[in-house]
């Protein structure tokens, strides 16, 4: 196992993507199945994302299902990937991390974003709209400032005031020189895109500012990885987002996720068939040997600490196969018991960021 692998952390963001014929309330349940499946393969975080409106998405609620998480596990660290701040006031946010912290003290990780709502139908119905995102840099410090007890408005944020919970931004856009400013672990993604990827992580760690919430950068790449036996399996893990994807460009409205089967007995478009096979282009996917070999490559090129995995698909049982699979890389042994190797990494933890 190469020692690249070795020594990064492997998390995982889950989206609650909802399944054809599937309510919307079995994703959720799902998104907390999942957790507990993957703190026994060893991953370090379980995140969960803020979507409005999505009907192929059925986490739009980050903080209420962080909580069941947290409640349904034990050790994994638990967090957001992420809250997006210009949709909420600070102090709201602040004390609900701080009501998360006290009740799961060192397990809560506070990712945030800076994006509005998908829809000028969403923004509105959110009292928002595109140009509060470019308040985020405040909104973070405002943040922040609840946790420090540093606002000027003589008003406490309870229970937050005195916590640590580790912040995390999301680097899109202007967000790596926003996490670079105010010293904050960064999560940048995509995998397909890794030109783009590179630049913001050297300009993040050219700019970084130490902070009392982080001595020097971190860096946490995220994106798709799809593990399977054979790299046709691997592949089509992949489908049912990609169409999905394609759908919502040539359509308008994310859907819920097909059976890949579905998908592959469709006639499409030439429209639909280009955004389709290039949703499918340029993620880490294909066998253990396959994806070992490519995330250590990543690694090395990035210096990243942290790999956090946002695959989805149809097949809930593939899906686990391709974490569980995933787990045998970067755990001791490179493919033994995925819960010993796990008993093993909390031993001797990496000394970094939490």
């Amino acid at each position: 196992m190469s020692s690249v692998i070795a020594q990064a952390r492997f998390s995982v963001l889950d989206r609650s993507r909802t399944r054809e014929g599937h309510p919307n309330a079995e994703a959720l349940r799902d998104t907390v199945r999942l957790a507990r499946e993957l703190e026994e393969f060893g991953y370090h975080r379980f995140w969960v994302s803020e979507h409005h409106g999505v009907p192929g998405v059925a986490g739009s609620a980050p903080t209420v299902l962080a909580a069941a998480v947290a409640a349904a596990t034990r050790t994994i660290r638990v967090g957001t990937g992420g809250v997006m701040l210009p949709n909420h006031q600070p102090l709201v946010v602040a004390e609900q991390f701080g009501v998360l912290e006290s009740l799961f003290p060192g397990r809560i990780d506070m990712g945030l974003g800076r994006s509005v709502g998908f829809t000028d139908g969403v923004r509105k119905a959110l009292g928002r709209d595109k140009g509060d995102a470019e308040d985020f840099a405040a909104q973070l410090q405002e943040l922040l400032g609840w946790f420090r007890g540093t606002s000027p408005t003589g008003v406490r944020a309870r229970p937050a005031e005195g916590l640590t919970v580790p912040p995390f931004v999301l680097a899109m856009g202007e967000g790596a020189g926003i996490a670079a400013r105010a010293g904050l672990p960064m999560v940048i993604g995509d995998l397909r895109n890794r030109e783009k990827m590179q630049r913001g992580i050297d300009h993040y760690r050219a700019h970084f500012r130490p902070s009392p919430w982080a001595s020097e950068p971190y860096v946490v790449i995220s994106g798709t990885v799809a593990v399977a036996a054979t790299p046709e399996d691997a592949r089509r893990l992949l489908v049912p987002e990609a169409w999905s994807m394609a759908h919502s460009r040539t359509h308008g409205t994310f859907p819920p996720l097909p059976p890949a089967e579905h998908v592959e007995s469709l006639t499409m478009t030439g429209k639909e068939r280009e955004l389709y096979e290039s949703g499918l282009a340029g993620h880490i996917a294909g066998t253990e040997e396959q994806v070992a070999h490519e995330l250590a490559q990543v690694l090395k090129e990035t210096g990243a600490q942290e790999v956090l995995v946002t695959t989805s698909t149809y097949d809930r049982a593939a899906l686990l196969d391709s974490y569980r699979r995933l787990a045998g890389i970067f755990t001791a042994g490179g493919g033994g018991d995925v819960s010993q190797s796990r008993m093993a990494r909390e031993i001797s933890p990496p000394a970094r960021t939490s």
